[in-house]
């Protein structure tokens, strides 16, 4: 089978991220992080759909009671898709206002985890955070400028996650009983090239596939960390990417236009902040945990 790019949705999001596909109504749900809103795409009918958000939210994540956990600018909420509301779980929020939740995934017990950024100086002060089923809220680790990319391994040994403007991918031992991740050491880096790793998953045979933004492509990269495979989408800021559809073998790319900053570049570009759907990969995906909050 060959490997087709297909435009699901011209939506035009400034930064269409945190894209999760929801078996319960055969749909995938996503956020625009800079034009606060949530995003719906029924694949049975086509139809797309959107909420408006009273604040920003970095990243999602479904919820096993229904609707959908989010890391916004002012800490953890449970996000309502029929009508956009959030409402706070009562516990940490950024401790500076220029902080706020940036990448986020569920893991398999449940909890869901999120970095910070620091979005004025983008200083390494970021934080790593998991809140877990008893709606507590952890810090497990720091010294992150832009966390991004975060996944966890079939066999939930391994937590991946990027530091975008580092350049690099990081691997960390992880125990999925005790909600520990350890021994942090780089998995993958794109020094030298324009490339920088942005929202990732990994399919059932382990391999991370990432959007490589400011280089038009989403890779592949495997188990080991080496470059398995590079496919160029046309648009130059690809933000994330996930399996989909009924047998997860569907890649959704979720993508953004607020990195082209002149009016010539956006004309030369027309499908920025699209949504894309990558079908003949011969690769799959497995079902997204849900968060127990």
């Amino acid at each position: 089978m060959s490997v087709t790019i297909e435009v699901v949705a011209t939506v035009g999001n400034a930064c269409g991220e945190s894209p999760v596909w929801d078996p319960r109504e055969r749909a995938l749900f996503w956020v625009d992080v800079y034009r606060p809103s949530l995003w719906r795409y029924d694949a049975a009918t086509g139809g797309v759909s959107s909420r408006p958000l009273a604040r920003l939210v970095g990243s999602i994540g479904l919820r096993a009671k229904g609707g959908l956990i989010a890391a916004t600018s002012e800490g953890f909420a449970i996000l309502d898709p029929e009508s956009g509301i959030l409402t706070a779980v009562p516990q940490h929020r950024p401790d500076v206002p220029r902080y706020r939740f940036n990448d986020g995934k569920c893991d398999r017990a449940g909890r869901f985890w999120a970095g910070t950024v620091d979005t004025r100086d983008y200083a390494p002060v970021g934080e790593l955070f998991r809140i877990d089923p008893d709606g507590s809220t952890h810090r497990c680790g720091n010294d992150l400028v832009t966390p991004n990319g975060m996944a966890f391994s079939p066999d939930d040994r391994t937590m991946y996650l990027a530091d975008s403007r580092r350049e690099v991918v990081y691997a960390y031992d992880f125990d999925v009983t005790e909600g520990v991740a350890a021994n942090r050491r780089v998995f993958a880096s794109t020094a030298g090239t324009p490339a920088r790793v942005d929202g990732a998953t990994v399919d059932c045979d382990g391999n991370y596939w990432c959007a490589h933004v400011r280089d038009w492509h989403v890779a592949c990269y495997g188990p080991a960390g080496n470059l398995r495979r590079r496919i160029r989408l046309p648009v130059e800021h690809p933000l994330m990417c996930i399996f989909g559809g009924d047998d997860y073998d569907v890649l959704y790319v979720t993508s953004g236009d607020f990195l082209l900053k002149d009016e010539a570049r956006r004309r030369a570009q027309p499908l920025a902040g699209a949504l894309f759907a990558i079908r003949g990969l011969e690769a799959r995906g497995s079902p997204e945990p849900m968060c127990l909050v």
